[in-house]
């Protein structure tokens, strides 16, 4: 098979760059998607109580807006929804291949392009490679002695069991993570009883949600303006975070009004105490929930902070020689994220490979090109990750980087467009030299915003609009352009 553009995945990030290709004329592209149905995460995570952290309105296209969303913060199966929509409204259907899992890609120097290799065997010939897979899609499950002889039922929350019946278990769940506070309550009020493991506890914030009136929907069908203002006031008010992670001292306030939740939603002294951070808000991801901390409370659930030792076959044992006895495990341990692309088996220019490229760390132009990988693409790459607003508003500023990128290459004639290291090794200096004045690097804590080294190799420290106006166009003095 021949095409110009390959497109890895169909969540936010593979979507948004098909559909963007189709307006602007250039049809010769495939979507390659290794699961039978579209969606990305939001397809892979289905655990009760799954739903986004960033309000509705601002996680989804500026170009795609949906006045019919019914929460504030939408639950995984509209989302998913709105991706299906997606796909039918820009007809795409026939341009995705299903079932198809991609093993590697190399580029070939005397063609000026990319041969994909899949599981099946089959090979594709394409001039560009944009690899839109996200970070979110390899579940982290840590290793823990003895796991493998657990006679009970384990599985990790984005590769939820739905046959399990949780009525009457007693069931572990390991981890706090944002999936983790999610599903804990409604698995609580199932479970006869329940353990929570909780190796360090996050910071929570109450949760804004409520459901949208059909007045308010009415609304923003028929004035889409009012949509756009909605929307504008929320990426607003979540852009003022920046100055909080920037400047830790400010997030004293924000403390205080987490502390204040928390003795909301627990009486208990020593369960507060026991779920109350040591580390600056920020360092690590923060969460939101109006229902955690209450079922925390419950008189059938119990939170367990001493270190898991081993899992024997009716339990876990923790670092204090109790065994726990259960007969279902839960892991809401989250996603390999920081390491996500540098086991990509992506061969460039020399025959370098991109994970020797990245041996000391992932690390790329505004998160996009990698230098020694012409024509590559990586959406949500190293450095692009959020804390604080919308992942989908920095798909879109790269998916119109990467348009950009390509007719740079047209306007010059060329074959090939690479990233010059100077470029690429420049704007990582100024980056890693920004983190490291903010609370992922000062605020005392282990978070998965940092790779094996200690660096964060995972969040854009800025405002975004800053990095959207970094990405509107591809200076030609960033890349090498080879006819």
């Amino acid at each position: 098979m021949r095409t110009s553009v390959v497109i890895i995945g169909s969540g936010f990030a593979g979507l948004g760059m098909a559909i963007q290709l189709a307006e602007q004329g250039r049809d010769d592209f495939v979507v390659l998607e290794k699961a039978d149905s579209l969606g990305g995460t939001w397809r892979d995570n289905t655990y009760p109580g799954c739903a986004c952290d960033v309000q509705s309105h601002l996680y989804s296209y500026s170009f795609a807006p949906n006045p019919n969303w019914t929460r504030m913060f939408a639950r995984q199966d509209e989302i998913r929804g709105y991706l299906e929509d997606l796909a039918d409204r820009y007809r795409l259907r026939d341009r995705i291949r299903y079932g198809v899992t991609v093993t590697g890609a190399e580029f070939d120097a005397a063609e000026g392009g990319w041969t994909v290799h899949t599981a099946s065997g089959e090979t594709i010939e394409t001039r560009f490679v944009v690899w839109g897979t996200g970070a979110l899609h390899e579940p982290s499950i840590p290793e823990i002695e003895g796991l493998e002889r657990f006679s009970g039922r384990v599985f990790h929350s984005a590769n939820w069991d739905h046959d399990h019946d949780l009525a009457g278990r007693r069931v572990a769940v390991i981890g706090t993570g944002a999936s983790a506070i999610q599903f804990l309550p409604p698995v609580a009020e199932r479970a006869a009883e329940l353990t929570l493991f909780q190796r360090t506890p996050p910071w929570i914030l109450p949760k804004l949600d409520r459901s949208i009136s059909s007045f308010e929907r009415w609304a923003f069908r028929a004035f889409p303006v009012l949509q756009r203002l909605y929307r504008a006031s929320i990426y607003t008010r979540l852009e003022g975070r920046v100055f909080g992670f920037r400047h830790p001292r400010v997030m004293t306030g924000l403390q205080a009004l987490a502390k204040a939740h928390i003795r909301r939603g627990i009486t208990d002294p020593e369960l507060r105490a026991a779920v109350t951070p040591d580390y600056t808000l920020g360092c690590k991801r923060v969460l939101i929930s109006n229902d955690y901390y209450p079922a925390l409370a419950r008189d059938n659930v119990n939170v367990v902070s001493d270190g898991i030792e081993r899992v024997t076959e009716r339990g876990v044992v923790t670092a204090d020689g109790v065994e726990h006895e259960v007969d279902t495990i839960i892991f809401g341990t989250g996603f390999k994220v920081a390491d996500s692309f540098a086991q990509l088996a992506i061969t460039g220019r020399d025959g370098v490979k991109l994970t020797d490229a990245w041996r000391g760390g992932s690390e790329a132009f505004l998160g996009t090109t990698v230098a020694g990988f012409p024509n590559l693409f990586l959406l949500v790459g190293p450095n692009t990750g959020l804390s604080h607003s919308s992942m989908v508003y920095m798909i879109e500023s790269q998916v119109a980087y990467v348009l950009d990128c390509l007719r740079l290459r047209d306007s010059a004639g060329a074959r090939v467009l690479d990233t010059r290291p100077e470029s690429q090794a420049g704007y990582n200096a100024e980056l890693h030299e920004q983190l490291a004045t903010g609370v992922w690097q000062r605020g005392g804590c282990r978070s998965w915003y940092l790779d094996e080294n200690g660096v964060n190799r995972t969040l854009w420290p800025d405002f975004t609009f800053r990095f959207r106006r970094r990405t509107r166009h591809a200076d030609p003095a960033d890349h090498e352009i080879l006819v």
